[in-house]
């Protein structure tokens, strides 16, 4: 059992994992170096600790004491009582959430641990944007797929704006990084997956007639906003595949793709 501790200067040194967390260069150099992430508002903390995450710390203001009562008294880790202000003056932002817990991170599975049994994976090329990688995270969770593949240029899927967009789905959603790109994607293939390239371009067929649904193992490729899949992942897929678009619209936000895909390569 934690006791809530309060503290009033923002230099103190048990406030560490918490400063600074508007500076994305920062945080993305520092997190993985000191094996920590950011877990932010109740449900995600709540969630990140369900899925076997260590806390490290908390930081609460006062309000939110009665709604993480339970967890403070099972918590083996220090919790941090502090003002608004100061919480705002620690992160660089205001924390209306009230609630943050420093977690310790596990271990980053290979590729073919996260394949193992799997049917339905996204795999991901450079998405540097957190905010579209916590969303298709929470997509991928929702729609049935069983894992994510990134590439090794991806964002950091447990960065705080990631873990925030995908609601903690990204603590439910097997994942693991691909090294050497796209090299790697043999370990796909070399499983039995058929890799479906999402991309507008000439070559592609509607998702209705590649029928990924009717596939026993496909990997579901996504490139970055604007620029999509490289010529050199596309040239690695098995097939090219397209949403049809309306009204002169040529293309969709990647979350948005990405949510309709999974839909349409899950067998149900």
């Amino acid at each position: 059992m934690s006791r809530p501790s309060t503290v009033t200067d923002p230099r103190d040194p048990r406030l560490a994992d918490y400063t600074d967390l508007t500076d994305v260069e920062l945080r993305r150099r520092r997190e993985p170096a000191e094996g920590l992430f950011i877990a932010e508002g109740e449900k995600v903390i709540r969630r990140a600790l369900a899925a076997g995450y260590r806390m490290r710390s908390m930081l609460l203001t006062a309000k939110w004491l009665d709604v993480m009562a339970d967890l403070i008294e099972a918590a083996e880790a220090p919790v941090h009582l502090v003002e608004p202000a100061l919480a705002e003056r620690v992160t660089g932002y205001h924390v209306h959430r009230g609630a943050l817990a420093s977690m310790e991170r596990k271990p980053l599975p290979g590729a073919a641990e996260v394949l193992a049994g799997a049917r339905r994976v996204a795999v991901l090329e450079g998405l540097v944007d957190h905010t579209n990688l916590g969303a298709i995270f929470r997509s991928a969770a929702a729609l049935g797929m069983e894992a994510v593949l990134l590439s090794p240029d991806c964002a950091d899927p447990l960065y705080r704006r990631a873990v925030k967009t995908s609601m903690g789905a990204v603590f439910s959603v097997p994942y693991a990084r691909l090294d050497p790109w796209p090299g790697a994607l043999g370990v796909l293939r070399g499983a039995g997956f058929e890799l479906l390239a999402l991309t507008p371009g000439e070559g592609s067929v509607t998702l209705a007639e590649a029928a990924p649904h009717l596939l026993p193992k496909a990997a579901l490729m996504l490139g970055a906003e604007g620029d999509g899949l490289t010529r050199q992942a596309l040239a690695a897929a098995t097939r090219r595949v397209r949403i049809p678009m309306s009204h002169n619209i040529d293309s969709l936000n990647v979350g948005a793709a990405a949510a309709i895909a999974f839909y349409a390569v899950n067998p149900g």
